[in-house]
This record gives C-alpha cells, structure tokens and sequence, in this order.
C-alpha cells in the first residue's frame, strides 16, 4: 500500500502511454500553437515540446514553479526551452488575459488540460474559444483511477474530493454537441475532444 503522499506524486503525473498518444495526436494534427494548463514536473510539456516544430510555441500555466524546475534541466538537455513560455500563475487569469485579444481566438492547434478538476468545465468553455473548429482538446484523468465507476464506498479518500466534478464533466462532455470525443483508458483516462464548431 502507498502513502497518499506517495500516490499524489505518481497519480498526477502524465502515464508514457498517454505521452505517447499525446504525441501522436500532436503529429497528426500538425500542431505548431499549444496551450497545456497544468504542468506539474513537465513529462507531457517536453513531449509536447519534442514533438511541435522547431518554430512552435506552448503556452504553460501552472501555480507551482517548483515542480516546474525539476523538469527544466531536462527540457534544456533537449534543446526545446525557446519553444515553452512556462507562466508562473493560476490559469483563469492567463487564459481571460488571452480571450481579450481577438487575436488569440480559435488560434491554437492543441490544447492539454491537466490541473484542478474542479474547473474543468470552466476550461473547457474558454479552450473552446482559444482552439480553432478543427483544433484537438485533451482532458487528462477522467477515470479518475476507476473511481467514476466504483461505489462510493469504494472509492479511496485521496479521490473523493474532485470525484463529482469529474463525473459532471464527463457528462457535460457526452452531451457537448461542439466537440466529438474519445475516452481512452490510457495513464489515468484521457478525454479527446476535436472542436467541431
């Protein structure tokens, strides 16, 4: 059995096998703009990195900078810094900064979002207008280990907080007629949604 301690530190990271579907989806999409709202210690921003053009950019919002500078001698090593503006925030602000320049609408290819699932509705409403009709949104743990299936009862303490709101998203989702989804069991559940209008 591990710590919470030590399940928060491998639960909220990015599994390979979603980092290797992030890639693909990157390729395929010839994404070249992206946005990723929680970093964490940056496995899905260097292979996002990696995989854009030489002359792609990444917007990448996390509170904690901490976590963030871990990765960073990595993310050096691999040649790909000048693709990343890491902003040192919570993204509401950042994003509401972005949706004020009409410039910035229906501008990005790509987007990962990978932070406090509370606010995934609200992110969702906001990479809708950031994400051109076309443009690829990724939703990271909507399995939420399993739990959005399990009896209440069931489910371990450390998940039961951001449960509901993970349930109403994935519903919110299903019933979304602007964008077309997959949810893949991959890492921790990741939700695929192409912007359709």
């Amino acid at each position: 059995m591990v710590s919470d301690n030590t399940f928060a530190w491998e639960f909220l990271g990015t599994d390979l096998d979603a980092g290797q579907m992030l890639s693909l989806l990157l390729e395929i999409t010839n994404a070249k703009k992206t946005i990723e709202i929680g970093v964490f210690t940056g496995y899905s921003l260097i292979v996002t990195a990696h995989t854009i053009p030489n002359d792609g950019k990444i917007i990448a919002i996390d509170t904690d900078h901490e976590a963030y500078n871990i990765e960073l001698p990595f993310i050096k090593k691999a040649g790909v810094e000048h693709k990343i503006n890491f902003i040192n925030s919570a993204a509401h602000p950042v994003l509401d900064k972005l949706l004020e320049d009409d410039n910035e609408h229906d501008s990005f290819d790509f987007a990962f979002v990978d932070a406090d699932k509370e606010n995934y509705a609200k992110y969702h409403e906001k990479m809708l207008k950031l994400v051109k009709v076309g443009g690829i949104i990724v939703y990271d743990n909507t399995l939420w280990q399993g739990s959005v299936v399990e009896a209440e009862e069931s489910v371990r303490e450390i998940l039961k907080e951001s449960l509901p709101y993970i349930k109403e998203f994935n519903k919110l989702l299903a019933a979304d007629i602007r964008v077309q989804i997959c949810q893949l069991a991959s890492g921790d559940g990741m939700t695929i949604c192409r912007r359709l209008c």
